[in-house]
């Protein structure tokens, strides 16, 4: 497979979406746990040894080196944090040893990518009966990225079933010093994603609105935004203004 086209991108505000769960704060959780800060201590010691993010800042990770990673910046646990807790089987741009930081160029091509693999879960076992909230996450870029959304011969690259040939190009791509590749949203017509390589490139990481997504028997969930968008009302505020 040739190497893709290249496009210089400038994009801001684009959308990713975690669990809530995994944005809060990293102790909370193993706080509860303890009974006195002497167990506190050996709890977080244990978590620290077996922590994957961890283990990639003392260089204990094949797929991704120390100097790679970000400190220092607003939110870098999560960003650095893409990258060091990859499925498995990987994604679409990325295998098992590395992640990449994926993201979209509008909120509802997100949503619709997070509700496809949510959904296709809930099939697996026949349940669709769940709540789940979601943080958007917004982050601005700004770099060269191989571009596949007009480029010919990147079908495969954008099965809906598999991610054999899209995860051969991509780890192709890497080798070669890629940032990153743009490419047509499989689970939205007309959205735009992006699998950042490089955690440096992710830039102002900063919290936004706060969505629930809820299934009540149907494959289809309900979608309802808890924490307004700072986005949508600066917009808001302007258009007053004016």
């Amino acid at each position: 497979m040739r190497e893709p086209p290249r496009t210089a991108l400038r994009q801001a505000d684009t959308c990713r979406l975690l669990p809530s769960r995994f944005v809060d704060q990293e102790d909370s959780v193993l706080a509860a746990l303890a009974e006195n800060d002497a167990v506190l201590h050996d709890i977080f010691a244990l978590d620290n040894a077996t922590n994957t993010r961890l283990a990639a800042g003392r260089g204990a990770l094949p797929g991704i080196g120390v100097d790679e990673l970000v400190y220092g910046v607003p939110n870098f646990r999560i960003i650095n944090a893409a990258y060091t807790y990859p499925r498995p089987e990987g994604s679409r741009f990325n295998d098992g040893q590395r992640g990449a930081w994926y993201c979209a160029f509008d909120t509802e091509t997100a949503l619709a990518e997070i509700v496809f693999h949510k959904t296709v879960e809930y099939a697996e076992i026949d349940h669709f009966h769940d709540c789940v909230r979601y943080q958007l996450l917004l982050a601005d870029f700004s770099g060269t990225f191989h571009d596949i959304r007009s480029a010919r011969g990147y079908s495969r690259c954008l099965d809906p079933n598999s991610y054999i040939a899209s995860q051969t190009l991509a780890v192709s791509l890497l080798e070669q010093g890629s940032m990153g590749i743009l490419y047509p949203s499989v689970r939205r017509e007309g959205g735009t994603n992006l699998a950042c390589f490089r955690p440096a490139l992710v830039g102002n990481v900063r919290r936004d609105a706060i969505y629930e997504l809820r299934w009540d028997g149907q494959p289809t969930p309900h979608i309802k935004m808890l924490k307004t968008s700072r986005r949508r009302a600066a917009k808001r505020q302007t258009h007053t203004s004016q």
